[in-house]
């Protein structure tokens, strides 16, 4: 094992040195040349994303602990792009003065949990794939808590941590049985080793809670909105997007290289976990009168149709997920993008301030228009390709009963999305929103988004070249 081993790492060390140049600036940079600290972070990050847009080949480092795959490369651009949109988005809330006095602390604590999400992709042993989740979740808990001075984004800090270290418990459990029983814990080698004993049923089980958390499915979905509301909206895109999209590449990643003898078992666990998370989530979120919570259960609702191409366990289920992901992750953040602007310009968050909105702010709704249709499926957009491909992907396998109820609570989410598109063009407001000016940034991370909405449902054979990448990971 030589120092070669670390070219492996070329997205990694990549970022890490954006992340050292970055804390240099932020530490000997005059007070002076601080003032363009947002728009050198944004260039270096997309430098680093187009250094690392091409997939490299399939190739293992450090014995096989850390594991190099096309697919896992396309995984990190897409969380690269969906990153380097946030940061685009996040220009007025970084430079404003309730945010902490050192404007690095936000870009260097974002960038940890993206490299933890880079271990947790490319890791080929248990003990690097914790390393990786814990260093995601710890920083993540610090960015829910980054408005030290309001009493909400502390309160979401305290809840995630919380609930993610008794998660992580949980999981570190699962993989020390896992451990016992194989006496292994590289990936390749546990599957010899797994002959569905009680014990390691049991290990399975305490094991994937962990995942289960991050990607907020029910049961393990309580602290989803409650954080999203706390945290800076900025923030809050940030887990529902790229913490999500991660965690669901990675698990469905471990359930076939490492858990693939138990598959009647978690495949069982899944149809129940789908429907109970599309279900309760769709019926929470019609409640919902303040947008971010509501984006939250939205999110939860997400993550199970995601859940749809882990269980088909096909490589049709593992493109029609990174698919899914990327056109969630535009949708999402053209919505949250819109809420950003309109928070920090007039700290108005319910449905019921969005009434007559479209009069005042009419490109801003039709941004928020086209993503709340994408999310809902409506075609031709994106999300409709989307759930489409991942549907057939279950279909495929035979689970057509989880796919009529996955139709039926689209039409359920259908009903909440167009309250908000009603409530913007529709509804009558005699002091609607005064008109508002989006800065540079905020523009092009939303033109951005749109044009992926349009661009994936018009052009949707990316679907294809999506599927010509090998399945193994």
């Amino acid at each position: 094992m030589g120092y070669s081993n670390f070219l492996f790492l070329k997205e990694e060390l990549s970022l890490i040195t954006v992340m050292v140049i970055l804390l240099i600036y932020d530490l000997f940079g005059s007070k002076k040349s601080l003032n363009y600290f947002h728009p050198v972070a944004c260039i270096l990050f997309l430098i680093h994303t187009v250094i690392n847009f091409l997939p490299s080949g399939t190739a293992e480092a450090f014995g096989g602990m850390y594991i190099c795959s096309p697919m896992g490369s396309i995984v990190k651009t897409i969380l690269n792009t969906g990153t380097m949109i946030i940061l685009l988005q996040a220009n007025n809330w970084v430079n404003s003065e309730s945010t902490l006095i050192r404007r690095g602390e936000f870009y260097l604590i974002l960038f940890s949990t993206l490299i933890g999400m880079y271990f947790m992709i490319s890791a080929g042993n248990f003990l690097l794939f914790f390393i990786g989740l814990e260093t995601a979740s710890i920083p993540t808990a610090i960015l829910a808590a980054y408005d030290k001075y309001k009493r909400e984004s502390a309160e979401a800090g305290a809840k995630y941590i919380l609930s993610a270290t008794f998660a992580s418990g949980l999981s570190l459990y699962g993989i020390s049985l896992i451990y016992g029983t194989v006496g292994t814990l590289y990936f390749t080698d546990i599957p010899d080793g797994i002959n569905g004993s009680p014990l390691q049923l049991m290990a399975f089980a305490f094991f994937i809670v962990g995942l289960f958390f991050k990607l907020s499915l029910v049961p393990f979905h309580l602290w989803t909105a409650d954080v999203y509301e706390g945290a800076p909206t900025t923030v809050t895109s940030y887990l529902s997007v790229i913490s999500k999209g991660s965690a669901a590449f990675v698990l469905m990643t471990l359930l076939f290289k490492v858990f693939g003898s138990l598959l009647q078992e978690w495949q069982t666990i899944l149809y129940a976990v789908i429907i109970a998370t599309i279900t309760i989530a769709n019926l929470f979120a019609i409640r919902q009168h303040n947008l971010k919570r509501f984006l939250a259960y939205s999110s939860v609702s997400q993550a199970g149709y995601i859940m749809l191409g882990v269980i088909s366990g096909s490589a049709l289920g593992m493109t029609s997920l990174v698919y899914y992901i990327l056109v969630y992750m535009i949708s999402n953040l053209a919505a949250f993008g819109v809420i950003a602007i309109i928070e920090y310009r007039t700290g108005k968050l319910t449905i019921r301030e969005y009434n007559g909105l479209y009069s005042t702010n009419p490109r801003l709704s039709t941004v928020m228009m086209l993503a709340l249709f994408s999310l809902a499926g409506i075609p031709p957009f994106a999300g409709f390709f989307s759930k489409f491909f991942i549907f057939a992907a279950a279909a495929q396998q035979g689970f057509y009963v989880l796919v009529f109820i996955a139709l039926i609570n689209t039409i359920i989410s259908l009903y909440y999305y167009l309250l908000i598109v009603k409530a913007m063009f529709i509804n009558r407001n005699e002091s609607p929103i005064a008109p508002i000016r989006t800065d540079t940034y905020t523009r092009i991370s939303l033109i951005v988004c749109t044009t992926g909405i349009i661009a994936l449902g018009l052009i949707s054979t990316i679907y294809e070249n999506i599927g010509t990448f090998s399945f193994g990971v």
